[in-house]
């Protein structure tokens, strides 16, 4: 059976995977391609925490080992790549995180648990570190 493109969906909804993510997401790419696949990361829930400035919400991150700064540059990097980041709002928001506070390439949607759902229904394989 010959895939003519791949449509992965990475969620992540605890800050402390972000580096399995980024490890993930540059492993499939490096395997399959960069002009192959659609990769789209949905971060709700604590997910979302990194980009927070309350002092409360850097510790909340549960033992994340990469800065907001290091994360930004890797998921810049990526999104260079082509790989989507969706954001939710409602995280956002249960989090007090502006969404101001995110860089220009992280896409803001409604509710992250739709955007899963929605892109399931696209054909996108669900992947959950």
């Amino acid at each position: 059976m010959s895939i003519d493109r791949f449509k992965v969906l990475f969620h992540i909804n605890d800050s402390a995977k972000w580096p399995v993510v980024l490890t993930n997401i540059t492993n499939f790419l490096n395997d399959v391609g960069q002009e192959n696949p659609l990769v789209e990361v949905v971060a709700n829930g604590e997910g979302v925490t990194p980009f927070g400035s309350k002092p409360a919400l850097r510790e909340q991150q549960k033992g994340c080992s990469l800065s907001r700064e290091t994360l930004e540059t890797e998921l810049q990097r990526l999104a260079a790549q082509g790989v989507d980041f969706a954001f939710c709002r409602n995280a956002l928001r249960a989090q007090s995180i502006p969404e101001e506070n995110l860089p220009s390439f992280i896409r803001v949607v409604p509710a992250g648990i739709t955007e899963i759902a929605r892109k399931q229904a696209e054909g996108y394989a669900y992947i959950k570190p």
